[in-house]
């Protein structure tokens, strides 16, 4: 975009955009003597701005203004009478035979042939070349005559003048001279293409793209401009990006795309839910015509993107060893530095790419070397095909690519070559050897030595300099040392003496540019090159070219970096044209409900209607462009291919065992994020079940997350939680859970028992909720997806895990099961850490709920902190869920609290029926805490409500009161019935009756409606509804006979620790006395006597002796 300011003495000031006048910006503006005005410019965070105040040709200018900086005039007349000549020359050809001059087509014109020719061009460049340094000439005389050859149309190829000037300008320019033209001449593409305006068929991108493909196909030049400029002085990124038209009018997108439309009606998961049946003929009319733009766009913006994948294909060109290294090497040595950059300066927004740019580079990449990738299977058909591509794990450990300071999987690299030493010896033939790490960083280092400790450090720094640095084609390794190389490389296989990282005192930018050369990256002769160090479990295969390989490896960091988080980024339109679509809607109904006595109403209702159409019409052109360009069905294929080649990149690394540690965790991040972004950013235009292959790389990916979140090989907690928070997610929607069932049998296993370890000393409350979604739909009254209380509301993502439909599995309920009842000493310390976890979470609950009660009474505070009510909620979630976990255990395997042969059998069931009590006392007393604070109905507090936390524990109640066995049931109605905390009240308040009413007393007042499982007929079955008067009829009956039964318990004979029991252990040695139900719990953490502190042996039986 291009503005200028016009102002005189009197005249107002005016603006203008892209040549187009906007009209009068101000107007009566004062001026004389003592009044200035000086240029300002608002700019928000991450945006920059350029002035061209004449420095360069203004690319609108304005009839009768002139730049603040005048044009080289007297240049310009030279430049371009001098340029003319030229032309002559080249159109011009020698009849040697008759001696005369004769006319021809200068496309046709080739550097070889007439010596006079040749001289006259090297006279005329005398005076050409130097003009040719400066910036406005560049941009207004050579680039344009450039540009002018293309002009014919046609493919590049077919413009072999361009090569040939090229060829001249290497030829009979000083290098300085060259170095500078080439520079500037992509200066000045890069902003022509980056500040051109959208027009319909995207020429203009068209018309300076192809003119750099044609600079970049001269090898020469391309050669100088990769090393030197494309990504030392200038972001050559820019050339694959293609930009997001801001106004619809100007991109031409409304003759593009006249008509517009919208999806009327989405369900929860956010798709279209009319089906075509349902459509009206003319919606299905109007969703054709859209769908044809959208074709039609979608070519358009095609066209551009080949030129650019054209234009990495050049880069990337690895047999032009003409003059020196191949183009792809020096591009791989810069586009490491470009990764290094934007993953060490995360916050420095000057040296980042922008990830608008990101995106569209590294779709461009992946299908440039899938290109190359193939070509090459198609040579040679040994090696793997790119659908099967992966990046192999040595890359990870021999140190021939740097990583910088990105986390491995096992943590420190430094700390993971000490501890993985003998690891690496033995299964990889890597050897390191300490002294050989100290030895590269002295002066004394023959030359061999010296190449090799080159490559091991951060590879990439920029040319100091720009055009001072001698281009890497001018210092290709010399023959001599390349033969050394290979004499070493044999030996260096078994026993690599160079170091496997960067000594840790070398700075990454004050390097000189220490290039590796292909040699290095490619291998020969007995040398792996990149591939050094294949452990024995990776297939002897060759896989591609190994450059491409560690392209790969960049591409999958890219997308770590930057391509995710932009890709979630861009979904806010589709979800603006979703709000309005809804908001249009409403608007209608409402326009056909209103009454005709209110002319006033309707007037406003249609401005609305009028506002949200235009809006719609804007957005849902925006979003066709976005869709062809972020979201298309081959951008999909894309997104996939990488999440498939993380995942066979990670299943090669698991299998190397240890050195699994040495893998980067971005690779599993990717793994997850890509399989979300498919899921979730790219669902509505493109369904994720037509992908090739879909239900095999989700059973992949959910065996990568089954066996790997509690692998012990990988330390860092966030990439630990990533991975629990991917699985429990994973497990909520059907498709997703359907694959973690196909995965095989002994990794389902597996998954359990980690997911059954006891809650301590690790983030139990992700595993627990995982545990709990497999239940959900088999519990009592837990078919909800949303609870009865929040029906009401909407809920701000229906497509949060959370919010999906029961989809339980009992296929890894029956592995819990087995695995529990099997395996009695982790049911055992599964259920006491389970136990433990709820008593704490349930009293925090209370705890703070009190707190929160006060403040709410308090007259001169009336507010409550927001985190503390989000801590309050998350305490009485996960108090849900872990009674929810205790249901499925009790139902799935009832015998470990029922069955009192198993050693701690008893002991749990009385911790179950004590915590039980707790809760239900705690949340059915009269006009209690529990209700105060659910009625004050606090934002942030939505989830806490009787419904969730009583439901949960009446399925516990009539699990063991009702369903089990007589002996189960006489068991558990005991101890229920001995817990002191029992209170026949709490059970009756469950079905909304109170213990006077049913005592035939008065009835409570009516003032308050009583909790009752009766008023949720819609959540609970007539079944589960008997089954709770069936307990509560069966201890009404038990309570009485105790009550009748128990004979009076004198004081002493009462337990001195519970005050609950009678006593019924003693222990040994020391003969100290308590119930068993203690002691059992004591012994659990302590083996030390309550009262003496002596180490406790055993404890026996204790029945007092009769009365004499």
């Amino acid at each position: 975009m291009e503005t200028e300011y016009a102002s005189g003495m009197s005249q107002p000031l005016t603006t203008a955009r892209n040549g187009q006048s906007l009209g009068t910006a101000f107007s009566n503006i004062k001026t004389g003597p003592g009044i200035a005005y000086f240029p300002a410019i608002s700019l928000s965070f991450k945006e920059s701005v350029a002035f061209n105040f004449g420095s360069r040709p203004l690319r609108y200018p304005v009839e009768g203004y002139l730049p603040l900086q005048n044009p080289p005039t007297a240049d310009l007349v030279k430049a371009n009478r001098l340029l003319g000549y030229i032309k002559t020359v080249l159109s011009t050809t020698i009849d040697t035979q008759e001696g005369k001059l004769l006319e021809k087509d200068s496309s046709g014109w080739q550097l070889q042939g007439e010596p006079t020719v040749l001289v006259t061009l090297a006279h005329i460049f005398n005076y050409f070349a130097p003009l040719m340094c400066k910036v406005y000439l560049v941009e207004d005389v050579l680039m344009n005559f450039l540009l002018s050859i293309l002009e014919g149309g046609g493919s590049v190829e077919e413009h072999p003048l361009i090569q040939q000037l090229l060829d001249l300008f290497w030829l009979l320019m000083e290098d300085h001279e060259v170095n500078e033209c080439l520079k500037q001449l992509m200066m000045s593409l890069l902003r022509a293409y980056r500040f051109s305006p959208i027009i319909p068929d995207l020429g203009f991108q068209i018309h300076y793209l192809r003119l750099t493909a044609a600079i970049l196909r001269h090898e020469k030049s391309r050669k100088y401009l990769l090393s030197n400029v494309l990504f030392d002085v200038l972001r050559s990124v820019v050339f694959f990006y293609i930009k997001t038209p801001l106004r619809v009018k100007e991109a031409g997108l409304e003759e593009l795309i006249p008509t517009t439309w919208w999806p009327t009606r989405f369900d929860k998961e956010g798709r279209d839910e009319r089906e075509p049946r349902e459509e009206s003929a003319e919606e299905r009319l109007r969703r054709r015509a859209y769908e044809r733009g959208c074709q039609r766009l979608k070519k358009r913006i095609e066209v551009v993107e080949e030129l650019q994948v054209q234009i990495l294909r050049l880069m990337l060109n690895n047999k032009d060893k003409g003059t020196g290294e191949a183009s792809r090497y020096i591009f791989l040595n810069k586009f490491r530095k470009f990764l290094q950059e934007n993953a060490s300066n995360r916050g420095n927004p000057t040296v980042l790419c922008p990830p608008e740019y990101m995106v569209c580079f590294l779709h461009r990449l992946i299908t440039a070397i899938r290109g190359y990738w193939d070509e090459g299977k198609r040579k040679s058909p040994g090696t793997v095909s790119s659908e099967e591509a992966y990046v192999p794990p040595q890359l990870f450990y021999n140190g021939k690519v740097d990583y910088f300071d990105l986390q491995r999987l096992g943590g420190l690299l430094s700390h993971l070559k000490k501890t993985l030493k003998d690891d690496l010896a033995s299964k990889a033939n890597i050897i390191i050897d300490p002294s050989e790490i100290q030895a590269t960083s002295m002066d004394d280092l023959d030359e061999d030595e010296e190449s090799g400790a080159a490559q091991q450090r951060p590879f990439g720094a920029a040319a100091m300099g720009g055009a001072l640095a001698r281009p890497s084609w001018l210092s290709s390794p010399t023959l001599g040392r390349a033969n050394r190389f290979l004499s070493t490389a044999t030996v260096s296989l078994m026993t690599p003496r160079r170091p496997l990282a960067p000594p840790e005192k070398v700075k990454v930018r004050t390097l000189a540019v220490e290039q590796r050369t292909e040699e290095d990256i490619e291998g020969s002769h007995g040398n792996d090159g990149l591939l050094l160090g294949r452990p024995l479990e990776e297939p002897d295969q060759p896989i591609t070219e190994k450059s491409l390989l560690e392209i790969l490896d960049g591409i999958v960091m890219m997308y770590n970096l930057s391509v995710h988080q932009q890709l979630g980024k861009m979904v806010v339109v589709s979800d603006d044209v979703h709000e309005y679509a809804v908001a249009l809607k409403d608007t209608e109904e409402k326009i056909a409900r209103c009454p005709s006595r209110r002319p006033d109403i309707l007037e406003e209702l249609q401005k609305s209607q009028k506002v949200f159409s235009e809006k719609l019409n804007h957005l849902s052109r925006r979003l066709a462009w976005i869709n062809a360009t972020i979201y298309s069905k081959e951008k999909m294929l894309d997104v996939y291919w990488l999440l498939r080649v993380c995942i066979r990149t990670i299943e090669h690394a698991d299998n190397t065992g240890s050195l699994f540690a040495f893998a980067p965790e971005f690779y599993l991040n990717v793994a997850m994020n890509s399989y979300s972004a498919l899921k979730n950013y790219f669902s509505p235009s493109n369904s994720m079940e037509e992908l090739p292959g879909y239900e095999d790389t989700l059973t992949q990916l959910a065996a990568i997350l089954a066996k790997h979140f509690a692998d012990p090989r990988i330390v860092g907690t966030d990439i630990k939680d990533s991975l629990m928070q991917a699985l429990a997610s994973y497990v909520c929607y059907p498709q997703s859970l359907r694959a973690v069932e196909r995965i095989p049998e002994e990794q389902r296993v597996a998954m359990m028992r980690n997911l059954l370890a006891p809650y301590e000393q690790r983030p139990w409350a992700q595993t627990n909720w995982i545990l709990v979604r497999l239940w959900r739909g088999c519990g009592f009254g837990y078919r909800y997806t949303r609870l009865p209380h929040l029906l009401k509301t909407k809920p701000e993502d229906a497509n949060l895990p959370s919010l999906q439909k029961p989809c339980p599995s009992l296929l890894l309920q029956r592995h819990m099961a087995e695995l529990l009842s099997q395996d009695k000493d982790m049911a055992a310390s599964f259920l006491n850490s389970v136990l433990n976890q709820l008593n704490w979470a349930f009293s925090e609950f209370i705890g703070m709920i009190q707190e929160i009660q006060q403040a709410a009474e308090r007259p001169e505070r009336n507010f409550v902190d927001t985190r503390q009510l989000k801590v309050c909620a998350t305490c009485f979630d996960l108090s849900v869920s872990l009674l929810r976990v205790l249901e499925m255990t009790v139902t799935l395997v009832p015998e470990i609290f029922l069955d009192w042969t198993r050693p701690s059998a008893e002991l749990l069931l009385r911790r179950l029926a004590q915590l039980l009590n707790q809760v239900l006392n705690r949340v059915t007393a009269e006009r209690n805490l529990f209700d105060r604070v659910v009625n004050l109905r606090l934002p942030g507090l939505e989830s806490v409500d009787h419904y969730p936390i009583l439901v949960a524990v009446t399925g516990i109640l009539v699990r063991i009161l009702v369903d089990s066995d007589r002996q189960g049931v006489s068991r558990a109605a005991a101890v229920l019935l001995s817990d002191p905390c029992f209170q026949l009240h709490s059970i009756q308040h469950l079905l909304g009756k109170s213990e006077t009413a049913t005592g035939g007393g008065p009835p409570p007042p009516s003032d308050r409606k009583h909790f009752s499982l009766h008023a949720y007929t819609d959540y609970i079955s007539a079944e589960e509804e008997q089954k709770v008067e069936q307990m509560l009829t069966f201890l009404t009956e038990e309570s009485k006979q105790a009550a009748a039964s128990a004979a009076p318990t004198s004081e002493e004979d009462l337990c001195p620790i519970c005050y609950a029991h009678p006593i019924s252990a003693i222990f040994k040695p020391c003969s100290h006395k308590s119930c068993k139900a203690c002691i059992n719990q004591h012994l659990m953490n302590n083996k030390d006597c309550f009262f003496c502190k002596a180490t406790i042996t055993g404890v026996e039986d204790y029945s007092k002796p009769a009365s004499s």
